[in-house]
């Protein structure tokens, strides 16, 4: 059973103001994407990046947290992430196709969320 409530105590550790936070990939998409989500420790606040090899901007919600997220939250976070249209400047167009695999170390039901869901859909 997966614990949607689940939260982790921190992200960082001492020293650590910026962690990896989860790593998605899609392989049913065109160039099998590979999309990064970053922590950042800002103003007292945690900022949430994400990141792509094209260079992307994306839209978040939210785009920043007073404490870490619980696992319900991340996934909603995940699931309504899109490329922000409106800052393409001739960068390459990201089509997230499929169902993403999901990694974090943070969040350790995220891969089974992610894997249980592909394999509802056909997608294993």
């Amino acid at each position: 059973m997966l614990d949607f409530k689940f939260r982790p105590e921190s992200y960082f550790s001492e020293g650590s103001n910026s962690v990896l936070l989860v790593k998605l990939h899609y392989p049913e998409s065109q160039w099998e994407e590979q999309i990064s989500i970053y922590a950042h420790a800002l103003d007292r606040m945690i900022q949430l990046e994400v990141v792509d090899f094209y260079g992307n901007e994306y839209l978040l919600y939210p785009s920043k947290v007073e404490e870490p997220m619980n696992l319900e939250n991340l996934i909603y976070l995940i699931e309504g992430m899109q490329v922000n249209q409106d800052e393409m400047d001739g960068k390459m167009e990201l089509v997230l196709d499929g169902i993403p695999e999901a990694s974090s170390d943070f969040y350790p039901d995220l891969e089974t969320y992610f894997a249980e869901k592909r394999k509802n859909f056909g997608l294993e």
